[in-house]
């Protein structure tokens, strides 16, 4: 039976009490250390004869952990498994004599509950006597019991894997990409034919095995696929090392290995048999198609002709008309309700004006190409002349795909199209109906979806609206709310509001971001919530942009006038100004300090596809030492290798991330690594959204960079920052806020310790 030290007294006596309490609290330390762990501690002081099991050691053999160990070492030697006995008996005797080979060893006892446990035993000797003989052995348990199993679990999947590769045939090889050397199995030497070839091999050995005709093709093939660590599927003729030819399918996949190396593994097989039957079944198949091909094509392109449309080859007006009475006799027949888009290309007509009709037909047939890709097999696109288009859609009644199929239409067409040098850009209105019924009339649907057409373009372009005769008023309320944008831009209502952003260690202030306000002279001031929409619809959101950058810019100044320090100011920018090809000019003219200003980017603007015109200004910006920030990271779709392309100064993380910190263990997780990647980029990280004094403790604790938030400053007008700043009220709520916080967490630990 193991032997152990003593419990909580110092065997040495007056020795421990000389080292005080010093030696006192090191052994708490221990103590706590091993209570906290899976180790179960075991003493054995031969000289003392005493015995020391911890309670850890005697929970995992089904012991309650206060209860005495009883017996001597051969009744605790019937509980090891029979097959360990032997074993156990030596490698005890052995490590009780301090041999090295018998610190550690491991083997199976009977829990109390009757099953079999695994125990890795660790043990060393720690004091002898005179005469060099051990005198004290300490050690500890752990419970392997799980490990085990898993080992045996993953060497019976081993066996079966194995077992089903050998049955199929199938060869397995994995090769290290940076030294050119291949191990293959036993069956892959056998399939090439390798008879007495080593499994370890040289690289060159399976391209000299390849087909001469097949070589250049796949060896391409392998070298693109490891350039660009993509999956390689291929079949291919090999000449096996007997002569014969044989045909293979393969297929292999990239991984990193534990050492960091980039490996290949991957499997072959025979399939020269499937390939011969494959092939004569299509030679069958063909002969038999090809005896009344001829005859089937030309009646098909009478009908194509005669129903579809000459340049884009969808179905023409003609073939709408027939379909529509047919969609209609559906629909009634199933009780479905019938959808119809009606499609008008924006600033088509400039294109044909300004780069020919040439490039006109090859924007018509780009747009029937995105028609086509996003709708479904059922449903039913035509041109029915110049650039407009109808898409029929029969859907349940209560269906909201339909908006969803005309936002993708709308977002696929206002993509650039490249056209001998030139981005031709362009949109599209829609204009959509629905209805169900008995009576349900397709022709008046159309007419319907002419109107709401109609209003779309009216409301702007390159949306689309649903006809509803009870929206009429808001049609009118939406089209005086455009005139009002227009009148408050010639009246110069837009004014900037300032949000402050703190130091999140010293919670000085580090910078402001401008925020666009309507000062309306009826409704007063209104946030871009209210009237963004339309400003986007009547493009004058760049307009916006524009005056709120001079109007900060002005307000900078007055403040460093006024004596007061304020780092670096941030404005929005949308997609369409950074777009703008004229951006330059128009920067270089405001004569912007260098350092001074940044430029937010909306992470919804996509920054992987960035066409030629955006590229250039964001180059520019960086000259005019105009610094990036990404807005509302977290949210949108910018990737780690945009980010790396763009090097944006700042990244700000959206404030649907920050709200739930306080409460979220796994929000904190997902903040603290944006803050992570933002350091390791050399980007600083702004947390907005901090709304109360824990936001403020826990982005301190993450080293978040910068904080923006209700808890710290509203946005407020120019004039009152100078104010606002002087007073460092933020200050005193942060200092009140963390003393409470102080004292209910020392009111929590002492109701707990009572």
């Amino acid at each position: 039976m193991k032997k152990a030290h003593p419990e909580a007294d110092d065997p040495h006596g007056d020795a421990a009490a000389a080292d005080g309490s010093d030696l006192a609290e090191r052994e708490g330390r221990w103590n706590y250390a091993l209570v906290g762990s899976d180790l179960g501690v075991w003493d054995h002081n031969y000289r003392l004869d005493r015995k020391y099991y911890s309670p850890t050691w005697k929970t995992m053999r089904g012991m309650a952990p206060d209860e005495e160990v009883a017996g001597d070492y051969d009744a605790w030697l019937q509980l090891v498994h029979p097959d360990d006995r032997d074993f156990i008996a030596h490698a005890i005797d052995r490590q009780n004599a301090g041999d090295p080979d018998y610190q550690i060893f491991e083997y199976r006892e009977r829990h109390r509950d009757g099953h079999w446990i695994w125990i890795e035993c660790r043990g060393a000797c720690v004091e002898w006597d005179e005469a060099g003989v051990p005198t004290r052995v300490v050690g500890t348990d752990t419970d392997i019991t799980a490990r085990k199993q898993a080992e045996e679990t993953l060497s019976r999947l081993s066996r079966r894997l194995d077992l089903a590769l050998e049955i199929s045939r199938i060869g397995v090889f994995e090769a290290d990409i940076e030294e050119d050397m291949v191990e293959w199995d036993d069956r892959l030497i056998a399939i090439y034919g390798l008879k007495g070839a080593a499994r370890r091999i040289a690289g060159d050995v399976w391209a000299k095995s390849l087909h001469p005709d097949d070589r250049e093709r796949v060896l391409g093939l392998a070298d693109r696929s490891v350039e660009s660590g993509s999956d390689f599927q291929q079949e291919y003729r090999i000449i096996r090392g007997d002569g014969l030819e044989r045909v293979i399918r393969a297929r292999s996949a990239f991984f990193i290995d534990g050492n960091g190396h980039r490996k290949l593994i991957g499997a072959n097989w025979d399939v020269t048999e499937e390939v011969r039957l494959r092939d004569e079944l299509q030679r069958a198949k063909d002969l038999a198609e090809a005896r009344n091909h001829e005859l089937e094509a030309a009646k098909e392109s009478i009908e194509h002709l005669a129903l579809h449309d000459y340049l884009t080859g969808l179905p023409n007006r003609r073939y709408l008309d027939k379909m529509l009475d047919d969609r209609s006799a559906e629909c009634r027949a199933k009780g479905l309700a019938l959808a119809i888009l009606h499609i008008d290309l924006d600033r088509f007509k400039q294109i044909n004006d300004t780069l020919g009709h040439r490039a006109g037909d090859a924007m018509l047939k780009h747009a029937a190409g995105v028609l086509r890709n996003s709708v479904r097999a059922a449903d039913f696109v035509a041109r029915i002349g110049g650039d407009e288009f109808v898409i029929l859609c029969a859907v349940d009644a209560a269906s909201k795909k339909i908006a969803s199929l005309a936002e993708r239409v709308i977002r696929e067409l206002r993509k650039p199209v490249r056209y001998e040098g030139h981005d031709c850009r362009f949109g599209a209105s829609i204009g959509i109906a629905v209805d169900s019924g008995p009576k349900l009339d397709a022709k008046q649907i159309l007419l319907d979806a002419d109107i709401a057409l109609y209003r779309a373009k009216g409301l702007g372009r390159n949306r689309f609206e649903f006809f509803s005769a009870s929206d009429r008023r808001d049609v009118v309320s939406a089209k005086q709310l455009a005139d009002e944008i227009l009148i408050g831009l010639e009246r110069n209502e837009f004014v900037p509001f300032y949000q402050l952003q703190f130091d999140a260690r010293t919670l000085d202030v580090a910078g402001v971001e401008t925020l666009a306000r309507w000062q309306h002279p009826v409704h007063g001031l209104l946030t871009p919530d209210r009237f963004l929409a339309i400003a986007e619809d009547l493009d004058v959101v760049s307009t916006i942009d524009a005056l709120i950058l001079e109007r900060a810019l002005a307000d900078r100044s007055a403040w460093i006038k006024d004596g007061l320090s304020v780092p670096k100011i941030s404005v929005n920018v949308s997609a369409r100004r950074i777009a703008d090809p004229d951006l330059g000019k128009k920067l270089r003219a405001l004569k912007i300090p260098p350092g001074s200003i940044s430029f937010e980017l909306l992470e919804s603007i996509s920054l992987d596809d960035c066409d030629e015109a955006v590229a250039a200004n964001l180059k520019k910006l960086r000259k005019f030492g105009i610094d990036i920030q990404i807005d509302d990271f977290g949210t949108g779709h910018a990737s780690i290798v945009s980010l790396l392309r763009l090097s944006p100064k700042t990244l700000k993380i959206d404030r649907e991330l920050i709200r739930m910190l306080p409460q979220s263990a796994e929000q904190r997780k997902l903040v603290g690594s944006i803050i992570d990647i933002g350091r390791s980029l050399d980007i600083l990280v702004i947390a907005e959204g901090v709304e109360t004094a824990e936001h403020v403790r826990i982005l301190e604790e993450l080293d978040c960079d910068m904080l923006q938030g209700y808890a710290l400053a509203r946005p407020m007008p120019a004039m009152q920052i100078p104010s606002f700043i002087r007073a460092g009220s933020w200050r005193h709520r942060q200092t009140a806020a963390r003393a409470l916080q102080t004292q209910l967490r020392r009111a929590l630990r002492s109701r707990a310790a009572k």
